[in-house]
């Protein structure tokens, strides 16, 4: 049995990075970019026009007033006019090029105009109403570093800056097997010793906001022939994630029936709690993560193991070791391994974050999930915490 630290740096060592490809910027959202995206040019490329209205030399103004004959109008999109001499203006609008010389937009509110002039109402007190070249980004930044995962702001950039596409990581396939006789599918007839299959319908969506791609196989039935042939069903996968039968009982067949299709241990067990069982190996190519049987100790060993693991395989930087709340209640002292408790972090009014364990730490249940948004890491042997000490904190979305 191997503790957490070194088991996350076996996964990282067996991870291996996927494949670059290059996708068009509609669609690939959730992807995670492969190399840094480096402005190729400058946005916006010169001085504009923030507001409709009228370019000047501010200089020009006398006390903040002054007549100017208008010479030219700049709509948005065409070249900008010949230089402004003294007193003269130029008809702007939101977007247009400023005219060579002009420092100050006056808003069409402030003036009078007529007969190819204008009269300023309004004082100005200072130059403004224009958006700097280069006020997005200049040509050379570094816009959104490799490893990052894409979502709605990073293709809004990236469409800034004038790509159609980008080289992105191939999403991890990730294929989920569960097992048992007891297990059946959402919606089947239930019997006194039925327990219907929920994990996977909770961990495909939590693996997709990962950055991969998910499906669930199956059940298995308690046997290492039926095991087997549903490990055949998941051959492509680069990840297969078996739920359950990694114990000690007699019908726990699951570790025995991919020894036999060829996987290759790495660790068989983790010093932790909920999620001892958990083990992983390699089956060629592919990599085998197996999660308890439990739903909510599978679901803990999922953020604890399996979002690092696509992380690596993705090349996204993971944060640190979490984060410190306040926690309302306090702990007993920790046994010989580490702990992992499912609570509430809220902020206090005190500017820090508090914590409260949820009442219901079963590791057969799922409900506490609903209220739950942070693992409260207990080292293990950890002396007793009193109410209002401050704890480390690993947060379900980080």
């Amino acid at each position: 049995m191997i503790d957490r630290t070194e088991a996350l740096a076996l996964l990282e060592k067996h991870a291996g990075l996927m494949e670059e490809m290059h996708l068009a910027l509609p669609g690939i959202d959730g992807h995670v970019l492969a190399r840094d995206l480096v402005a190729a040019s400058t946005v916006p490329p010169a001085d504009m026009s923030a507001m409709d209205g009228y370019a000047i030399r501010f200089a020009d103004l006398i006390d903040g007033r002054g007549g100017f004959r208008v010479i030219a109008e700049t709509a948005a999109g065409s070249p900008s006019s010949a230089p402004l001499g003294p007193a003269e203006a130029v008809r702007v609008f939101t977007g247009s090029v400023m005219p060579p010389g002009a420092d100050h937009v006056v808003i069409q509110e402030d003036v009078s105009a007529g007969d190819a002039r204008i009269e300023i109402r309004a004082s100005q007190e200072r130059p403004r109403n224009i958006r700097r070249a280069g006020v997005d980004f200049c040509e050379g930044d570094l816009l959104i570093p490799a490893g990052t995962p894409l979502g709605p702001m990073e293709l809004g950039v990236a469409a800034s800056a004038n790509q159609s596409g980008l080289q992105v990581r191939r999403k991890p396939k990730i294929a989920i097997l569960a097992n048992g006789n007891e297990l059946i599918l959402p919606g089947s007839q239930a019997g006194p010793a039925s327990v219907i299959c929920s994990t996977p319908f909770a961990l495909v969506p939590l693996i997709r906001n990962w950055g991969a791609d998910a499906d669930f196989v199956g059940i298995a039935e308690d046997s290492e022939a039926s095991i087997r042939a549903f490990i055949e069903k998941c051959r492509g996968a680069d990840i297969i994630i078996p739920l359950g039968g990694a114990s000690v009982g007699d019908h726990d067949h699951m570790q025995s029936a991919f020894r036999a299709c060829g996987l290759a241990p790495v660790f068989s067990k983790v010093a932790i709690r909920p999620g001892k069982p958990t083990w992983f190996g390699m089956l060629g190519d592919t990599r085998v993560l197996g999660l308890p049987g439990n739903p909510a100790s599978a679901l803990v060993c999922a953020i604890l193991f399996l979002k690092p693991l696509i992380a690596a395989m993705l090349g996204v930087n993971m944060p640190g070791t979490g984060l410190q709340a306040v926690i309302s209640t306090g702990l007993a002292p920790n046994g010989p391994r580490e702990t992992f408790l499912r609570a509430r972090m809220v902020p206090g009014a005190d500017a820090a974050a508090h914590v409260t364990p949820v009442s219901n730490q079963d590791t057969s249940v799922l409900s506490p999930f609903l209220v739950a948004n942070v693992l409260i890491r207990r080292a293990a042997n950890a002396p007793a915490v009193p109410a209002g000490a401050r704890v480390m904190c690993i947060p379900f979305k980080q």
